[in-house]
């Protein structure tokens, strides 16, 4: 051995890791989801104070000194065991900066209602209605990584552990429900409107998006229950819809559609229907989940068919009953993401 060889230990502690110099680049915290998609909380939204955060650049590199503060402090069990480790402390790192951007959303959505409430700087309603379309708009993205990210079966990465996977659901729900609450508050002063016949209507909003196997789900919420159609009276009323679209052999796992693709698409609803109780002569709320059957036009290639109609006209094909309790948009999607699975299985 060279007598000039020698071994350098390097020992980092959070005591003195804030003086520490260290020349290695710490992977960025990510949950390896949408390209281009940032940890840090929306730029469109909150105070000029808020988006002034002279402490953001020292917080992040506090957070990358202890990563690698721990992978140089673990024991020596392997280079799987590190690289678990590190994958690890990824995820608890990305799911904290979620939930930053989560609670940025959720600041923007109390803002616009007591903007409403409150009336401050006497806003008008084309003005307060601009600005919760830009935010359902803007919270689309969001929606769809915490889908995608939990749900999807061929990007949803390895590392991230169940309870992980629960708390990006649990964002999801608790964004919608907030979100499903602005709606109604807005049309209950009648700043918007939720009547799906209505052009101008905001009676539904996007969710999330995701994938099971060679199918493409992107999911709505009503905001409150609409008839299943418009013009016949079945008695249904939907209060969430799934689209299911089938990717084609030229659509690669990860990547976009060409927009020239032979696509089709099936549609799945949460509905309830008041079936008579005889004994009291009540009515029990009946919650289902069912697929949509097109009537008009049939099923034909000929445009002009489609033209002449005003309306398209469909059956519901109950798949699952859940019985008199509404279920959560969560539950639900996971009850319509397990019958994909079965049929795909069959």
């Amino acid at each position: 051995m060279n007598k000039y060889n020698f071994c350098i230990r390097v020992w980092i502690t959070k005591e003195n890791m804030a003086e520490a110099k260290v020349g290695v680049e710490v992977p960025p915290v990510e949950f390896r989801t949408d390209p281009g998609t940032s940890c840090n909380p929306p730029q469109d939204y909150g105070s000029r104070e808020e988006k002034a955060d002279p402490t953001g650049s020292h917080r992040e590199l506090d957070e990358s000194l202890l990563l690698l503060a721990d992978v140089a402090l673990a024991p020596p069990c392997g280079r799987d065991a590190s690289c678990t480790c590190l994958e690890v402390r990824q995820a608890e790192l990305g799911l904290q900066c979620t939930q930053q951007q989560l609670q940025a959303f959720l600041r923007k959505v109390e803002h616009l209602r007591d903007c409403l409430v409150s009336r401050k700087n006497q806003p008008d309603n084309q003005t307060l209605t601009a600005a919760v379309l830009t935010l359902l708009h803007t919270c689309q993205p969001f929606f769809r990584r915490l889908e995608s990210t939990a749900r999807s079966t061929a990007s949803k990465p390895s590392h991230l552990s169940v309870d992980v996977c629960a708390k990006l659901l649990d964002f999801s729900q608790e964004l919608s429900d907030r979100l499903e609450q602005l709606l109604l508050t807005y049309a209950s002063f009648k700043v918007l409107s939720l009547d799906e016949a209505d052009p101008n209507s905001v009676s539904s909003f996007c969710i999330g998006q995701f994938r099971v196997r060679r199918l493409q789900l992107t999911v709505f919420r009503f905001c409150k229950p609409t008839p299943y159609l418009a013009q016949v009276d079945t008695g249904l009323y939907k209060r969430m819809r799934w689209n299911v679209e089938r990717l084609t052999d030229r659509d690669g796992d990860g990547g976009e559609q060409p927009e020239d693709a032979d696509r089709h698409t099936d549609y799945f609803f949460l509905c309830y229907k008041d079936v008579p109780n005889k004994s009291d002569q009540g009515a029990a709320r009946v919650w289902s989940i069912g697929q949509w059957l097109q009537l008009d036009p049939d099923a034909t290639d000929d445009v002009y068919d489609w033209i002449w109609c005003e309306v398209p006209r469909g059956d519901y094909k109950e798949l699952l009953c859940f019985g008199c309790s509404e279920p959560s948009s969560r539950s639900a999607t996971d009850v319509v993401q397990q019958l994909l699975l079965q049929r795909h299985a069959e």
